[in-house]
């Protein structure tokens, strides 16, 4: 059982560590990991919604775009490997593995046929149409 408080965070720990014992404290290259969730930014405009979202580590054949209605989800599997080397010794070798995801409303419902996605340096743009509203239609009177 660890004596640790449990206020006093793991970064926390691992500052105290490093400084006591820093030949064997290693700092991942990508700092904490995977992201529990992707982040995004959204924007409207009266034709559309403008989805950024940063997947980085993610190949575009690995990212999954779903839509059902106003309901946007993305998915993405993430594999890194990074490795950094002198004189073809290998000093430290991280990978980080694991899949995120992130779901949300839009405030209309989207236009499958009419959206485009584009993923590039790491960024999903997603340029989602809204669904025309069929007005002027007549009521019928019984």
């Amino acid at each position: 059982m660890s004596n640790l408080s449990p206020f006093v965070s793991r970064g926390l720990f691992d500052e105290l560590f490093r400084d006591v014992n820093p030949g064997y404290y290693i700092k991942p290259l990508h700092g904490e990991g995977l992201p529990a969730q992707i982040k995004v930014d959204v924007k409207e405009n009266p034709g559309e919604f403008i989805v950024q979202a940063e997947i980085p580590g993610a190949g575009k054949e690995n990212i999954h775009v779903d839509i059902d209605g106003n309901v946007v989800s993305i998915r993405a599997q993430i594999s890194q490997l990074d490795s950094e080397n002198k004189d073809d010794k290998l000093l430290r070798s991280e990978r980080y593995f694991g899949e995120v995801s992130r779901s949300f409303q839009l405030s209309a419902d989207i236009d499958e046929e009419a959206s485009k996605a584009r993923y590039e340096n790491g960024v999903l743009t997603l340029n989602l149409a809204k669904k025309l509203k069929k007005s002027g239609q007549r009521m019928t009177i019984d």
